[in-house]
């Protein structure tokens, strides 16, 4: 009977380390904060609200638990960080392809006004990790990316 017990209470305490373990949630509008004060992207449009990401994005503001987004609307050379975190897979699922639509109208647009540039474009990407989906297109986009990722981790 004892060692049953014991038994019980290691299985409780075994469950209970892991209990608070992946379920945080990081602050987007921090990791934005950050990313400007390191990389002074000084991008000219603050997207506020989940309904502004519907207009931009054609995404469901039910979609999204919380973001952060900021855009250069110079539409001859589009300079865009967009990090979302969705309420669910499906919902990120749905993110995903939304953002992979704009990042390839941004690809056209470089091609059309701005071919110079078009090589630091197609370097930029969307990227999905778990329920967190971003698009970043920037000249330090692979650093950027990179501090959005060990953020949400």
């Amino acid at each position: 009977m004892k060692r049953m017990i014991a038994l019980v209470i290691a299985v409780i305490m075994s469950v209970s380390v892991f209990a608070g373990c992946g379920g945080g949630s990081a602050d987007l509008n921090k990791v934005m904060t950050d990313i400007n004060g390191t990389y002074s992207l000084s991008l000219e449009k603050t997207l506020e609200s989940k309904d502004d990401l519907s207009k931009y994005y054609s995404i469901k503001p039910e979609s999204v638990k919380q973001f952060a987004a900021e855009i250069n609307t110079d539409n001859n050379a589009p300079v865009e960080v967009v990090m979302i975190e969705a309420t669910d897979a499906d919902a990120a699922t749905e993110i995903e392809a939304a953002l992979a639509a704009r990042y390839n109208s941004i690809v056209s647009q470089y091609a059309s006004y701005t071919p110079e540039k078009l090589d630091m474009v197609k370097n930029c990407k969307v990227t999905k990790d778990g329920n967190y989906v971003s698009l970043i297109v920037a000249d330090n986009a692979a650093e950027i990316l990179k501090k959005y990722q060990d953020s949400i981790k």
